[in-house]
């Protein structure tokens, strides 16, 4: 019982959509190739109102788009700017005629201008489209209509730099009726979009600095009031093509920051050491200046490898205050006689250079000091011959021992400023080396915590 209301369900709805078929099919003559003009001229009257016998009936309007070339991206303005083959497919009931009378004849071009379209666009459109418009429309003998055209896309996007220049960025591009509702307009996407994603990676493998990851869509409904639209969204996911700067701005700025270091190997007593970083870090900032333009610019945050370079420059910048500091204990005229405090002495010459594994050169003077210790001089005796008898007390001899006594005395001071010099250098090199480890551990975390982040980025 079932079968039967099915069946004459379906022969009342054939019956009833028959006529009209019939009725609007475009005729053809014999010894004329395909519709008479007579026929099209109808239906070219009729382009004011929408295609379709029964106007409850919304026309269902397929979108697929090929992406060709992305032709720029502001971050600053965050607009991304593409090329775009756009195609579109709808159904036209009154271009419909049977190809054996029409001398085989299943598809024609027609003007576009001259048929209703469907008023599809892009709602993050920010900017005129100045390509060029394509004048013809392929239509079907079932009153399927093709309508290829090119379209340059400038779109707003919500752009990501802060990962640059490994950033990814998903733009979308909304396709919808401006002004049909879903009453009257309904979208769909006319390919899978595995396939749209194959078509446009085949033309842009090798075109600029970025790379299509994927396309992915969805179809959805706005509202907006009591109106209802239907819309769907493609979702563009791009990758840059870091190579550029990595050559032009990773590279150079990783040398640098490698002399800065191998530069604590300069004697820390040398003037040409401080000289030396002053000169990098001009170079560095020159670098940074010349460099600049490649950086992206916007207000919303700034790049991970501008803080890099920022983080870089006050590096250097540490770097060249802790040689200020080291030479001016080194050639500190007020310090260089003075003793060297206690709490300096446990602190650096004990505990920090133990913990360095500091080794101090020999001292002669201490060597001196303990050589004399052990073997300590005889007192002034009177000179006394091999009989014992008291020899007589020369005053010649008296002035040499006189001025051997101050020459001894001289000697000892000089002595004991080399030993003070000598204590303060000790100190200089121990913080020196000191500071240096330190530098040199904070720079390999930072640059460790770097590399981490962009392979993370890169692997995405």
């Amino acid at each position: 019982m079932g079968h039967l209301w099915r069946f004459l369900l379906a022969c009342f709805i054939l019956l009833t959509v028959l006529p009209y078929l019939v009725n609007n099919m475009l005729r053809c003559e014999d010894g004329h190739s395909g519709p008479t003009y007579e026929s099209l001229q109808q239906v070219i009257d009729k382009k004011s109102f929408r295609p379709s016998v029964n106007l409850s009936t919304p026309t269902i309007t397929n979108i697929s788009f090929t992406l060709y070339a992305i032709l720029g991206v502001n971050e600053k303005a965050q607009i991304l700017t593409t090329f775009l083959w756009l195609r579109l497919f709808w159904f036209h009931e009154f271009l419909i005629w049977d190809p054996e009378p029409c001398d085989g004849i299943t598809k024609i071009s027609l003007p576009v201008q001259d048929l209703w379209t469907p008023d599809i666009i892009v709602f993050e459109f920010v900017d005129d489209d100045v390509s060029q418009a394509c004048p013809y429309v392929y239509v079907n003998h079932t009153g399927h209509i093709r309508y290829d055209r090119m379209l340059r896309l400038v779109s707003a996007c919500n752009l990501e730099i802060f990962s640059f220049p490994f950033d990814i960025q998903n733009c979308s591009f909304t396709f919808g009726s401006f002004m049909h509702t879903i009453k009257d307009v309904r979208v769909s996407p006319a390919l899978s979009f595995t396939e749209m994603t194959k078509n446009s990676q085949r033309y842009l493998q090798a075109s600029g600095e970025w790379e299509l990851v994927v396309i992915l869509g969805d179809a959805s409904i706005l509202k907006f009031g009591i109106d209802e639209w239907d819309i769907i969204t493609f979702w563009v996911v791009i990758k840059r093509r870091p190579i550029l700067y990595v050559v032009n701005l990773i590279i150079p700025s990783s040398f640098l920051m490698i002399i800065d270091i191998l530069s604590f190997y300069l004697p820390p007593h040398s003037v040409d050491r401080s000289s030396f970083k002053m000169t990098l870090i001009l170079g560095y900032t020159v670098f940074l200046l010349i460099m600049n333009n490649l950086l992206p610019s916007t207000a919303n945050g700034t790049p991970l490898i501008g803080i890099y370079f920022s983080v870089c420059l006050a590096f250097m910048v540490i770097s060249l205050l802790e040689t200020v500091l080291i030479t001016c204990i080194l050639h500190h005229n007020s310090m260089r006689y003075r003793e060297v405090p206690h709490w300096v002495q446990v602190l650096v010459m004990h505990f920090i250079a133990r913990l360095i594994c500091y080794s101090f050169p020999e001292d002669p003077l201490a060597k001196l000091e303990e050589k004399q210790a052990t073997n300590p001089t005889p007192s002034r005796q009177t000179a006394t011959n091999v009989s014992g008898t008291m020899t007589l007390d020369v005053p010649e001899l008296r002035q040499i021992s006189k001025d051997l006594s101050e020459m001894n005395s001289y000697l000892t001071i000089l002595r004991k400023e080399d030993h003070l010099q000598n204590q303060w250098c000790h100190v200089g090199y121990i913080l020196d080396f000191l500071i240096f480890r330190i530098y040199l551990l904070i720079i390999t975390g930072y640059g460790l915590v770097i590399i981490c982040m962009w392979c993370i980025w890169m692997k995405q």
